[in-house]
């Protein structure tokens, strides 16, 4: 008798999924333009070339004085030059004497303090200090932010558009990075269409999913196919796919029935599996395996995710995210779940679940889970109000304040 397609026997635990990603071989390491490198994961510490800032400034629209002046009482100034951001001058002041300075101006050394303009009477070329200022006021000293030599991100790290502002504004205009990878979406199933031709069909909600969900990501070098359930076709396409791309991405397909093919087809492919079948609901029937690329002879690997459109988007952020990590040997690789307290009541299951909830933070600080309704499979309509991913284990009765585990979804 063959095995039920809802036994539990000889499925792995959703940890030791996860875990099974960081045995993957890390991507090579490229070196591209800063600008080019957002949202790719150094290979290596970036360290500052300079000093910052880069010499001494101006916080401040205002006037650049001598701090001796100030000391001597001295509170009417002949105005005698200007320097503007950008504009390196050599100046010297004599005693009574100042210089209208601007914001990010470099401040010349015979000065040292700044009196914002606010505080001052102009007339003409004399200005007229209205308050008393200590040295180094609205000062921006050089070095102060940090020095050469400081490291400004580690390996690891993902480049976001803050931190390449950062590295660009220490002068790095070359990093080191993980190749992202390239990837095939083949989305499988006779009834799948972007367009219905009959009324047994259903429309793809698996390819814009994917697609989008990746270009969120920054992984723009992707191949989106829709494959039929023949088994001639869809080796053909797996053939294709696994001869050209770093990864591969299936839907439908990985399960039991008579037309679940990509597991056994992959295989006489050559695909090595390295698990399948996975402890959790929704998206039990997941399938990982390794393959060779027949172009250069290196690693690639495939994901199969079920067909059922809400366990194809828990395979992305909690699969997909972990796979691509481990791949570009991002810090922090494996899921980082936080806390938050459930409000009502949910019954045991014999696996562990996944749900899409509501995340908010009541006025007392706590973070509070809000259980939402249509968690079927097949169901995407609560996404609109859902913004986390909560773990619910096995075999367990969840009661009102219960402590469960979540990640963000949004």
């Amino acid at each position: 008798m063959s095995q039920p397609a809802c036994s539990h026997e000889g499925l792995i635990s959703l940890d030791q999924a996860l875990a099974s990603y960081a045995s993957v071989n890390i991507l090579p390491v490229i070196n591209i333009p800063l600008i080019n490198a957002h949202q790719h994961i150094l290979a290596e510490d970036v360290i500052s070339p300079v000093e910052l800032p880069l010499f001494d400034q101006s916080a401040v629209d205002g006037y650049a004085l001598r701090q001796a002046d100030i000391d001597a009482g001295i509170t009417h100034f002949e105005l005698v030059g200007e320097i503007r951001a950008g504009f390196s001058q050599q100046v010297e002041l004599n005693p009574g004497q100042a210089l209208r300075i601007f914001t990010g101006g470099q401040l010349p050394a015979c000065a040292n303090t700044v009196a914002r303009q606010e505080i001052v009477e102009r007339e003409e070329h004399h200005i007229k200090l209205m308050q008393t200022i200590d040295a180094g006021t609205d000062i921006r000293y050089r070095g102060e932010e940090l020095a050469k030599g400081t490291i400004l991100a580690r390996q690891g790290q993902a480049l976001n558009s803050g931190l390449i502002a950062a590295l660009s504004m220490a002068g790095v205009q070359q990093v080191k990075v993980h190749h992202q990878p390239n990837i095939a979406v083949l989305i499988t199933g006779d009834e799948v269409r972007k367009e219905r031709d009959n009324d047994a069909q259903v429309f793809d909600a698996n390819g814009p999913l994917i697609s989008s969900w990746l270009k969120e990501r920054g992984l723009s070098d992707i191949t989106l196919q829709h494959v039929p359930d023949e088994p001639e076709v869809l080796k053909n396409m797996l053939n294709q796919a696994f001869s050209q791309h770093d990864l591969v991405i299936t839907t439908g397909g990985v399960s039991v029935g008579d037309y679940d093919l990509i597991r056994p087809i992959s295989m006489q492919l050559g695909a090595q599996q390295i698990f399948w079948q996975v402890a959790q609901k929704p998206g039990k029937p997941l399938y990982f395996a390794s393959y060779q690329k027949a172009q250069t002879g290196q690693q690639g690997y495939l994901l199969g995710l079920p067909g059922n459109p809400a366990a194809v988007l828990i395979g992305l952020h909690l699969h997909l995210t972990t796979l691509l990590s481990c791949l570009q040997h991002k810090q922090n690789a494996q899921p980082q779940w936080q806390a938050g307290l459930f409000t009502g009541h949910l019954n045991p299951d014999s696996r562990e679940r996944l749900l899409r909830m509501h995340m908010h933070v009541s006025p007392q600080g706590q973070v509070i889970l809000k259980s939402l309704d249509k968690q079927q499979s097949h169901m995407l309509s609560n996404l609109a109000s859902a913004n986390v991913l909560v773990r619910v284990p096995a075999h367990q009765q969840i009661n009102e304040h219960t402590t469960l585990h979540f990640l963000p979804i949004l």
